[in-house]
């Protein structure tokens, strides 16, 4: 009798469903046990001026995400996997330790860039994984070999910048990205590409077990540097295979003639949050790498709202905007979409701009009853002290 699992379970389907639960159990598991480590070892992340949280909290959930997404992958051995998917897991484990590094010891801004456009290096021109058309948006079409090379090396950088930059509250970083690489999983699957969707899966189920302690009040863990690495690496690469599939496909009948735009969608909140907040810093003379409170989910935390609706109502954002996009991806043309993406961005700018006045007006506001009611305070005690002569 032969025990050989891609002989057990023969349908890829049923191999991918297993996968995700490997992946969300082995991370749900192994959480609890990265956070008592923290604890012993004192691996937490101590509250700065600009932190949203106030106590100490364990940083190495990326940790558990990685076991999960790995085991919940590895278990299968899919006949499509080729050379591209062995990069990415060279290039993870690079990510993977710098992460570990730089939570532990801290790395400069040089160091952490370098490394991550030497993995974008090693993917895009080691298994010639890269964007080489903008399907007529804007009247572009086919890019220049050496342009479409310096273009994804720069998006992949972007992106993994991208997600550890938008990962300031609870549940924003991981939440988007299980939505993201659910969506792309979803689509790798419906056309073929299982070790993409094992992947995707994996990494989504595993997101979703993290999210249960980044959470939690009780069992609070944060992602670390680790996490929104390797997090950040794994989607944008999903992202420009998704792109690059729909162009080497062209006359295939499941091919998406707007598929930038529709991963522009996917990913429009670390997408947007970004280029709006380095904007805002460079107008301000400040460099786009300082550290503040001008994002978007921290405005809405300092006016009132707790982590996790904020967190939720950028959830909702992307689904709607995704779905959008997505069916109404048949009634116009890729630069008629593309503009719609920069009037909704537009819109987000807006946005940002009015939570950033209502903030002041919220924050002085506290300032001015604070300082009436510790006046009040004052005025009593001196009542009291001259009826008490």
């Amino acid at each position: 009798m032969s025990l050989i699992l891609e002989e057990l379970v023969p349908q890829n389907f049923f191999r991918i469903i297993i996968s995700g639960l490997t992946a969300l159990f082995v991370t749900w598991q192994s959480i609890p046990v990265i956070r008592k480590t923290c604890e012993e070892r004192n691996l937490s992340d101590s509250p700065i001026k600009r932190s949203s949280h106030k106590h100490p909290v364990p940083t190495f959930g990326g940790v558990g995400i990685f076991a999960g997404t790995l085991i919940g992958y590895m278990i299968w051995n899919f006949m499509d996997e080729g050379y591209l998917m062995h990069k990415v897991f060279a290039c993870t484990i690079i990510l993977f330790f710098l992460g570990i590094k730089d939570d532990i010891y801290g790395l400069s801004a040089t160091k952490k860039i370098f490394s991550q456009i030497l993995a974008a290096l090693l993917i895009v021109v080691g298994s010639d994984l890269r964007i080489s058309s903008f399907f007529g948006i804007f009247g572009v079409h086919e890019l220049p070999y050496i342009v479409s090379v310096g273009f994804s090396i720069f998006l992949i950088v972007a992106l993994i910048n991208a997600f550890n930059l938008i990962d300031g509250i609870d549940g924003l970083s991981a939440g988007v990205a299980m939505i993201a690489s659910g969506g792309f999983a979803l689509w790798f699957m419906l056309n073929g590409y299982w070790s993409l969707a094992c992947l995707g899966f994996s990494l989504s189920a595993s997101l979703f077990a993290f999210l249960r302690f980044n959470f939690s009040n009780t069992s609070k863990i944060f992602m670390g540097d680790t996490g929104s690495l390797i997090v950040g690496f794994w989607v944008a690469v999903m992202a420009l295979k998704f792109v690059e599939v729909n162009v080497l496909n062209i006359n295939s009948d499941n091919v998406y003639q707007n598929a930038p735009v529709i991963a522009i969608a996917l990913l429009s909140v670390p997408i947007f949050d970004t280029l709006r907040v380095f904007s805002l810093r460079i107008l301000r003379g400040k460099s786009p790498f300082s550290a503040d409170r001008s994002h978007l989910h921290h405005l809405m935390v300092d006016l009132g709202l707790s982590h996790v609706v904020a967190s939720f109502i950028l959830y909702g954002f992307t689904i709607l905007f995704t779905s959008a996009i997505y069916f109404s991806r048949m009634y116009f043309t890729n630069t008629q979409l593309a503009i719609s993406i920069l009037v909704i961005f537009s819109l987000y700018i807006l946005v940002g701009f009015l939570l950033e006045k209502e903030r002041v007006r919220y924050v002085r506001s506290k300032a001015s009853t604070f300082k009436e009611d510790r006046q009040k305070k004052m005025d009593s005690g001196k009542l009291v002290t001259e009826k008490g002569a």
